[in-house]
C-alpha cells in the first residue's frame, strides 16, 4: 500500500507546476495522487498502514488530502475498503500538507516586485519558479543591480565601484542569476554576446575586471633603445597588448606553464634582431587573439612536445595560421628520448590547425592515451636551443 513518504513526494513532484499555474491563471485543484501499490500481504501491516493514512488525511487534521475508497475483494483479506485516490481540493490542502504557505507567499510578493520592475522577465519568472524561491532573499538587491544596469549600460567600472546599495560581494556572489537577468532586460548593444558564461561577466557587461598579465621580453637593444626607453623585459594587460605596435619581424611565442624552468627558458632567449619573445599562458593563449598586429609578424612557437603543447599550437594557429612551430618536432623528441616523460591522455582526435607533420606528431605522442609521450621545454638543452634558433635566422 502507498505510505505517506510516497504520497508526500508525488505531492512535491506537483509543486513547480503549481507555483507555474499561479502566474498563469490557470485552475490548478483540485489534484489527484492514485494510489499505484498493492497492499501488504500481512493483515496487520496492512491494517497499520491504513491507519496512518488515515492519520494524516483531511478528516483528521483538517488539512491536507482527501482520501476517496474502494471496495475490494482481496484474495487475502476478503473484501476491503481501501483508498483508490488522494485529492488536495484547495491550494490550503496543499500547501500545509507541504508546510509551503510562508514559502508560496513570499513567492507571489517577489513575483509581483520582479514584473512591477521588469515586465519583460515574465517568461523567466513562468520558466524557473524555483530559482525565483532560490534567491528569496536577495531580490530586493537584484532588482537594484539590474535597474542600475538598465540605466547605466557598459559602465566601464569595477564591480567593487558600481554606485549601487548593495553589499560589496553581492554582485560576485550573484554572477549565474544577474547574468540570466541581465542578458534579458538590456538591450542587445549593451550585452557583448562573444562572452557568455558567469566567468565571463565582467566582458559580456561591459565592465573592467583583472586583467591576465602578458610578459614581453624586447630581444633587439635597438627596439629596446629606440622604443621603450631600453626597457626590455614588460609586462601588460591583455587591453594593453591588443593596442601595441612593437615594429619587429619575428614573435616567440613561448608556453607558460607558470613553474621556473619554462621561466628561465624564456629569460634565456638570446638577443636576436628585429625580434620580441612572448611569455605564453597554456590554453589562455586566447588572450593573444584579438591583438591584430600580430597579422603581419613572423610567429614561432614553442610549447611541450605532448597532447597539450600540440592542442595549444593548434588554438594559436585558429588565430594566426601563419604561426610556425620550432623544437616540436620528430629531430627533437629523438634527440632527448632519454628524457621522455609519460604524457596526460585526450579526448581529442582532430586538430584542423596543424600540418601535416605536426598531426604525425600529435598522433605519435597521444599513442594509446595509455603510454602518452611528453618532452617538456626545460629538458632541451640551451646549445640545442640556440641552434634552433640560428636556423630560423638562416
Amino acid at each position: 500500500m502507498i505510505t505517506v513518504a510516497e504520497i508526500k513526494k508525488k505531492s512535491e513532484n506537483l509543486y513547480i507546476d503549481f507555483l507555474k499555474s499561479i502566474l498563469s491563471e490557470e485552475s490548478f485543484f483540485p489534484k489527484t495522487i492514485r494510489s499505484d501499490k498493492s497492499i501488504s500481504v500481512d493483515f496487520n501491516e496492512m491494517r497499520s498502514e491504513l491507519s496512518e493514512i488515515i492519520q494524516q488525511s483531511k478528516d483528521i487534521k483538517n488539512f491536507g488530502y482527501t482520501i476517496t475508497y474502494k471496495k475490494v475483494n482481496t484474495k487475502r483479506h476478503g473484501i476491503q475498503s481501501l483508498p483508490e485516490s488522494f485529492s488536495f481540493q484547495t491550494e490550503l490542502d496543499f500547501l500545509k500538507f507541504l508546510h509551503k504557505e510562508r514559502e508560496v507567499e513570499s513567492y507571489r510578493i517577489n513575483t509581483n516586485k520582479i514584473l512591477t520592475s521588469f515586465p519583460e522577465l515574465i517568461d523567466w519568472v513562468k520558466k524557473y519558479p524555483k530559482k525565483v524561491i532560490d534567491n528569496s532573499q536577495t531580490w530586493e538587491s537584484l532588482i537594484k543591480v539590474c535597474q542600475y544596469f538598465k540605466n547605466n549600460p557598459k559602465p566601464n567600472l569595477y564591480i567593487r565601484e558600481l554606485p549601487i546599495k548593495v553589499h560589496t560581494k553581492f554582485i560576485e556572489n550573484n554572477k549565474g542569476v544577474l547574468l540570466e537577468l541581465l542578458s534579458i532586460i538590456l538591450p542587445p548593444e549593451s550585452v557583448n554576446e562573444d562572452y557568455s558564461t558567469t566567468k565571463d561577466f565582467e566582458k559580456r557587461f561591459g565592465l573592467k575586471f583583472n586583467q591576465s598579465q602578458i610578459r614581453i621580453r624586447i630581444l633587439d637593444k635597438v627596439i629596446s633603445e629606440k622604443y621603450l626607453s631600453n626597457l626590455t623585459d614588460i609586462e601588460v594587460t591583455e587591453e594593453e597588448f591588443k593596442h601595441l605596435t612593437i615594429p619587429c619581424e619575428k614573435v616567440f611565442i613561448l608556453e607558460n606553464k607558470t613553474n621556473f624552468s619554462n621561466l628561465m627558458n624564456f629569460l634565456t632567449l638570446p638577443q636576436m634582431k628585429n625580434s620580441i619573445g612572448i611569455f605564453g599562458s597554456g590554453f589562455k593563449v586566447g588572450s593573444l587573439k584579438k591583438a591584430t598586429w600580430l597579422n603581419d609578424k613572423e610567429i614561432y612557437y614553442w610549447g611541450d612536445i605532448d597532447t597539450h603543447g600540440l592542442q595549444i599550437l593548434s588554438q594559436i594557429k585558429s588565430y594566426f595560421p601563419h604561426t610556425k612551430s620550432f623544437m616540436m618536432d620528430f629531430e627533437t623528441l629523438n634527440a632527448f628520448k632519454e628524457d621522455w616523460d609519460k604524457g596526460e591522455p585526450t579526448n581529442v582526435t582532430n586538430l584542423p590547425n596543424l600540418n601535416s607533420e605536426e598531426l604525425e606528431l600529435f598522433n605519435f605522442v597521444k599513442a594509446d592515451n595509455v603510454d602518452t609521450i611528453r618532452l617538456e621545454q626545460e629538458k632541451i638543452s640551451q646549445d640545442f636551443v640556440l641552434h634552433s634558433i640560428a636556423k630560423i635566422f638562416g
